[in-house]
């Protein structure tokens, strides 16, 4: 069992339809109203239905005060990590701070290439993913003097210009199931951010374990590593609710999970999962890490 002590966080996963973009824009706000932490978006560049990810945190940050905003998770090889990280910087200090880097290493790799982007196999994808952390951590360390110069296998910088730092430590979630994912969580990331339709409770263990090590490994503590989990269904029916609220403390308790993100494209569930399933639920594992000691 493990529990990493973290604070609960509970967001919204809202699905950016372009040609309801008032609507997602008004279910973002909602988010806030009902008291979540956290408002996501998908980012698939190349799906002609849904708005620009990054076009659409930048409006939902000037229409809200006080939520996170993260994509869920953004398409990094659509996204050259040298400009990523001058305009989450940028973000952040637009929204006093509000901006969170959720990536990941590319699918739909069809649909990338039809846009420009480079086609990679599995494993080149992880390791220019890494070497993508690498260079937008280092341009946002403006206490370093010169410039950044990075000569990698996928991406090469060559004296960039430093800056602008963000308006706090943007935290860097990875979306990722397989072990050289994993791995490089440990190592280097803030947060593993995968979808609980996609891993069984064994796989958690298992991949807590490998995210653990690693982190062991890099001179880290697995604490320092945020586990977060976009949950599976909504509407919420009223007979559901119990259920769910145990599901989510168990992950909580069992499993070191504290960030609770619901798929949500309407009112109620966003507001219903806000007012009543995220209290419940801090109010539950309070009592439950009160009773561990």
């Amino acid at each position: 069992m493990s529990d990493y002590g973290h604070e609960l966080k509970f967001g919204s996963f809202i699905t950016p339809i372009a040609q309801q973009a008032h609507d997602v824009v008004e279910l973002a706000v909602l988010s806030e109203t009902a008291g979540l932490d956290l408002v996501t978006f998908q980012d698939h560049p190349y799906q002609t239905k849904f708005l620009d990810t990054w076009t659409l945190l930048s409006y939902v940050a000037a229409k809200t005060s006080r939520v996170s905003l993260a994509g869920n998770v953004l398409n990094l090889p659509l996204r050259p990590p040298a400009v990523l990280a001058r305009a989450m910087a940028s973000l952040d200090l637009l929204s006093n701070g509000r901006a969170e880097l959720g990536l990941g290493a590319g699918a739909f790799w069809d649909g990338i290439a039809a846009m420009g982007g480079t086609r990679l196999m599995p494993g080149d994808a992880v390791s220019a993913l890494e070497e993508s952390l690498d260079i937008i951590r280092d341009l946002w360390n403006v206490e370093e003097p010169g410039g950044v110069r990075f000569q990698g296998q996928f991406h090469q910088i060559d004296g960039a210009r430093r800056g602008p730092a963000p308006a706090h430590r943007i935290s860097i979630w990875l979306g990722a199931l397989k072990p050289r994912m994993l791995d490089l969580i440990g190592r280097k990331a803030d947060g593993w951010l995968p979808s609980l339709g996609r891993i069984a409770s064994p796989g958690i263990a298992e991949a807590n374990a490998i995210i653990d090590a690693a982190a062991t490994t890099a001179g880290r503590q697995p604490a320092d590593i945020r586990r977060m989990l976009n949950l599976s269904g909504s509407p919420l029916s009223p007979q559901d609710r119990p259920a769910l609220i145990e599901q989510i403390t168990e992950l909580a308790i069992d499993h070191g999970f504290s960030t609770f993100i619901l798929p949500a494209d309407t009112a109620d569930p966003i507001t219903v999962f806000g007012n009543e399933i995220a209290p419940a639920v801090r109010e539950a594992v309070a009592k439950a890490r009160a009773s561990r000691g």
